[in-house]
């Protein structure tokens, strides 16, 4: 139930894209009366279903002097609510035999659990509980703050590079509420009374701000009379809902620090401006990053790591954003290792993407890597239930769950050159050194 901020060493595992099935996934969407839409799919290879809910709201959605709502909210959503005693959501799940969890992003908050499919109307249920009637009061607000600030030092403060995301974000938006962290400010939290917490929810947890996408054993029919009985009565939200419109503007040429940390090793992260998701560079900056950094066949790789021994790891992955995003790069370098070799050495290996196309071979690799991706993404039903529901949420095209792959598989060897030399530019990109503390032994 946390936004669990990764360390350098699951960058890629954690940010990771694969959104798709070998064959066609089938599923039903309607909209009910007060705007909550509905995706169903069903599957019954095993009894178990995956009941969802996301909410189009994440950090980029908050008032500037109130940072760390929608992350507090999937906390304080497990409090309880009219009919269900506080701290005893997680029991009804976990005593039917299932699990659940919650993650918040900077666009979207996410809740789910999968339980034995003969609980579904208890999943179902829950969720309309959690969103008609939650319990938004102070006892569960002054316990949450507690919760979120040892978060916050767990995950952030005392973690080896653990502020990578938000020293890299401060630098790379200035306009955009990209650049505060998902966590937010301690103190904006603190300084928030009932009524800051009380608005926040009834402007976006209604109906016409959610998707609900339910996926596994389950009778299409039946869960529709589910869904009207727990659902349907929930009125729409009548507030607008903020959403920004602020345009980034190019980084005003290289963005550079260095930050003194509690760490062993030294590391540089490179953290390129992409555009936002779904966009058509987007397929090409994804398939460049794979091409950087997955396995140990990487170019990355094979030069840092196995063949000069700069670092003991490397990585890159597409930090993919709905309005902007990030494609980030990241050495962890060997004892002794200069930085500025490191990075020297990574500029090489950028330099080469940018002058000359990639073989035939290694395209096609880079392409299987891809595929197979999107194979195993989907190869849960909640998986499919969280695919469903982002697709539709971004792009109001749920079915980019079966043909999304088509738009990876057009891109180009020229395209990939083209993107290399576009953003994977020094121009373009925060660079941060992390460095042992001056009196680490």
């Amino acid at each position: 139930m946390k936004f669990r901020f990764p360390t350098i060493f699951a960058l890629i595992l954690g940010f990771a894209s694969a959104n798709a099935q070998s064959s066609k996934i089938e599923f039903v969407e309607y909209d009910l009366d007060n705007g909550l839409h509905v995706i169903l799919h069903e599957d019954h290879s095993t009894p178990l279903v995956a009941v969802s809910i996301m909410y189009h709201v994440g950090s980029k959605n908050e008032n500037p002097n109130r940072t760390g709502f929608a992350h507090f909210f999937e906390h304080l959503l497990f409090e309880g609510s009219e009919n269900i005693k506080r701290g005893e959501y997680s029991s009804y799940v976990e005593s039917a035999g299932g699990t659940l969890n919650a993650n918040t992003s900077h666009d979207r908050t996410f809740y789910y659990e999968i339980m034995p499919s003969n609980q579904l109307e208890l999943g179902i249920w829950l969720e309309s509980e959690r969103l008609l009637h939650a319990k938004v009061e102070n006892v569960g607000i002054e316990t949450q703050r507690e919760v979120v600030k040892e978060e916050r030092r767990q995950r952030v403060e005392n973690q080896p590079y653990g502020t990578w995301m938000e020293e890299t974000f401060k630098r790379a938006y200035k306009e955009h509420p990209y650049k505060w962290p998902v966590i937010g400010s301690m103190a904006h939290l603190d300084a928030a009374v009932e009524k800051d917490y009380v608005d926040f929810y009834k402007t976006f947890y209604v109906p016409n701000n959610a998707v609900l996408s339910i996926a596994g054993d389950i009778d299409i029919e039946e869960t529709k009379k589910y869904i009207d009985k727990y659902f349907a009565g929930i009125p729409k939200g009548t507030k607008a809902i903020p959403r920004p419109t602020v345009v980034e503007p190019p980084l005003a040429g290289e963005q550079r620090a260095t930050i003194e940390d509690n760490v062993q090793l030294p590391a540089i992260l490179q953290s390129y401006r992409i555009p936002g998701q779904g966009t058509e560079d987007s397929y090409a900056v994804e398939m460049l990053a794979t091409l950087l950094a997955r396995g140990e066949s990487s170019r990355l790789h094979r030069s840092l790591v196995d063949g000069k021994q700069l670092a003991l790891q490397i990585g890159a992955f597409p930090f993919s954003l709905e309005d902007s995003g990030l494609a980030v790069a990241f050495a962890l370098v060997n004892a002794g290792v200069k930085l500025e070799d490191a990075e020297k050495e990574m500029e090489a290996v950028y330099e080469k993407v940018r002058n000359e196309l990639i073989s035939e071979k290694e395209f096609q690799k880079l392409r299987n890597q891809i595929e197979n991706d999107f194979i195993s993404g989907n190869t849960t039903i909640a998986g499919r239930a969280e695919s469903l529901a982002n697709y539709h949420m971004y792009f109001g095209k749920a079915d980019l769950i079966n043909n999304e792959i088509d738009r990876y598989m057009a891109v180009t060897r020229e395209d990939i050159k083209r993107v290399a030399n576009k953003y994977f530019v020094p121009s373009n990109r925060v660079v941060l050194y992390y460095v042992p503390k001056k009196d680490n032994p």
